[in-house]
């Protein structure tokens, strides 16, 4: 027997330690090089480790969750069943079989399931052609001129049991109902096992659940939680809300999609807010900064690096667009939906989720009326966009309608002041309200 230890690589920017996220084989398992064999997270991005050799496994390092040190033993393999390996081939999955009806004793002997009986179905139109109607004629008629005819004490008794007057066949004078009526319409409704009535449904207990579910924090959902945590205890978060009219720049999207080049992706709110924001910076570097907490320093960027925070299935990850300051707007859209889409499906490099000098947080129509974002660290600043809305608002003295959106941003009070935040919203707002501005040296 040939062995072959694999040894958890060096990942980069000084990591020590990789933890494990998740195996997929096993000791005995027979793979080929470059399957993959688990993924593993460091303080940066998801990994998936390939294998270096042809082989069966003997042994593995770690459950999902643990630690592993850089340079210790990962996987080791027997490359001696190299040729059982190289012959080995996957076992194809088997669909899951199609829901199906149950058949019957009868059914199972022509694997047909029969249709229901013609009898059955006669049965069911008499039933149906015997139930009282909503309006009848001659002797038990409870309708004058289309009014059910009946007393409020009636009225309400029917409407505590659930009961709709229009089933009910009166037999009082006109076929007005009776409060004998009721009795026998509820009577008959118990028999058939009509549904409760509303008081009866606000009265049921229902089962009590004590349950509990267990979830081990591993992978993405361990790094936001040590993350958020940190931002929290570590930054003096400052939140400033400022509402925003967007009708002119709706306009704007809508025409410039309707005339957008055949290969670039329709606008959303979102390109237009990256590039304002991105013009508003150079006036406010101190909102585009890193804070360097090792050294005690602020590092203010020239460069705008948008982090976009998007969800995944994995969790919040922000993948970055970089240098939005140079990029044309469909450029800036088609980038923002690159970055975003290769974060959902779990394709991104290590380098597109870092280094970011501001983050963009939006949820879209489910972005509320506002929010209080957290600091991306080591950042200072992050912009959160809230949903856009139809608002009654007053202009030039009128009140009129307006697509209105609120812009809620957090920085960290240590390095931005509440006036210089103020200030960069204010300078985000008016290049939002007057959109032409964004594309104006």
């Amino acid at each position: 027997m040939s062995r072959y230890v694999f040894k958890m690589p060096d990942l980069g920017e000084g990591t020590v330690s990789a933890e494990v996220v998740a195996w997929h084989v096993k000791p005995g398992d027979l793979v080929q090089e470059d399957q993959v064999m688990c993924e593993v997270m460091t303080e940066k991005a998801a990994v998936e480790m390939p294998a270096p050799v042809t082989g069966r496994i003997l042994s593995i390092t770690g459950e999902p969750g643990d630690m592993v040190a850089v340079g210790s033993d990962l996987v080791v393999f027997d490359t001696d069943a190299t040729s059982a390996a190289a012959g080995a081939e996957p076992a194809a999955k088997t669909p899951p079989p199609a829901p199906s009806v149950p058949l019957t004793p009868a059914a199972a002997q022509t694997g047909r399931q029969p249709s229901a009986p013609h009898g059955a179905d006669e049965k069911q139109r008499i039933a149906a052609a015997a139930t009282p109607s909503a309006a009848t004629n001659g002797t038990g008629s409870h309708k004058a001129g289309g009014r059910i005819m009946a007393s409020p004490a009636s009225r309400r008794r029917a409407a505590e049991a659930g009961l709709d007057l229009a089933t009910v066949a009166g037999t009082g004078p006109a076929g007005r109902i009776a409060p004998g009526d009721i009795d026998s319409a509820l009577a008959a409704g118990a028999a058939r096992g009509a549904p409760p009535s509303m008081n009866a449904r606000a009265n049921e207990t229902r089962e009590p659940r004590n349950g509990t579910e267990e979830v081990k924090i591993i992978g993405l959902r361990r790094v936001i939680a040590e993350r958020l945590t940190e931002s929290a205890r570590s930054i003096p978060q400052y939140s400033y809300v400022e509402e925003c009219d967007v009708t002119r720049l709706e306009a704007l999207r809508k025409h410039l999609n309707d005339r957008r080049p055949a290969a670039a992706p329709p606008l959303t709110f979102l390109p237009f807010i990256v590039a304002a924001l991105a013009r508003v910076l150079g006036k406010f570097p101190q909102c585009n900064a890193l804070y360097d907490s090792a050294r005690g320093v602020l590092v203010k960027h020239q460069a705008v690096h948008v982090g976009i925070a998007t969800q995944t299935p994995q969790g919040l990850k922000v993948p970055v667009v970089r240098n939005a300051e140079s990029r044309a707007l469909h450029d800036l859209a088609a980038e923002i939906r690159r970055v975003s889409e290769a974060a959902r499906a779990n394709k991104s490099p290590r380098e597109e989720l870092t280094g970011s000098t501001i983050t963009v947080t939006s949820l879209g129509k489910l972005g509320g009326i506002a929010s209080t974002p957290m600091i991306n660290m080591p950042e200072v600043s992050i912009i959160g966009i809230n949903k856009a809305i139809d608002r009654a608002v007053v202009v030039d003295g009128q009140v009129t309608v307006r697509l209105m959106m609120n812009l809620s941003s957090s920085f960290d009070h240590r390095f931005v002041d509440g006036y210089d935040c103020a200030s960069m919203i204010q300078a985000l707002k008016d290049l939002l309200e007057q959109p032409a501005t964004i594309f104006i040296d």
